[in-house]
């Protein structure tokens, strides 16, 4: 069985970098190795009120969180030269480069798996289709 990252960013505003949360979990075997959960400080500590309705995460929460680039040294390991896997790959790996591109850090190479694309069911029909 492969082993593989998987990642979900979430974000305070329509701006694909101001990433407020990243959740990451490294599967090897079949088998949850290490997860990885922390709230991010995205730019001006935006975070929408329309966006706290969809995740639950205030600017209050992100005040004293560091940025994505304090967090970056920490999560590189997860991404770089990995298998990452998403639910809608594209969104993740759109909130991951614009957010590196705003800080000015280079983009890791990665392997990008989508579970939509594999799959072809939603989110919630597969969390009900695998009793997750």
């Amino acid at each position: 069985m492969p082993t593989f990252t998987a990642i979900d960013f979430e974000t305070g505003t329509p701006s694909r970098n101001s990433i407020c949360q990243v959740g990451l979990v490294r599967i090897k075997a079949g088998q949850i190795e290490q997860t990885l959960t922390r709230l991010v400080r995205p730019p001006d500590n935006a975070i929408w009120g329309k966006f706290t309705s969809i995740h639950g995460i205030c600017c209050q929460d992100t005040a004293s969180a560091p940025t994505f680039a304090e967090l970056w040294p920490t999560l590189r390991p997860w991404i770089e030269g990995q298998t990452v896997v998403a639910h809608n790959i594209g969104f993740d790996a759109s909130c991951l480069r614009q957010t590196l591109a705003f800080y000015g850090l280079p983009e890791p190479s990665y392997t990008p798996k989508c579970t939509y694309r594999i799959y072809g069911a939603s989110l919630a029909d597969l969390c009900t289709r695998y009793r997750i």
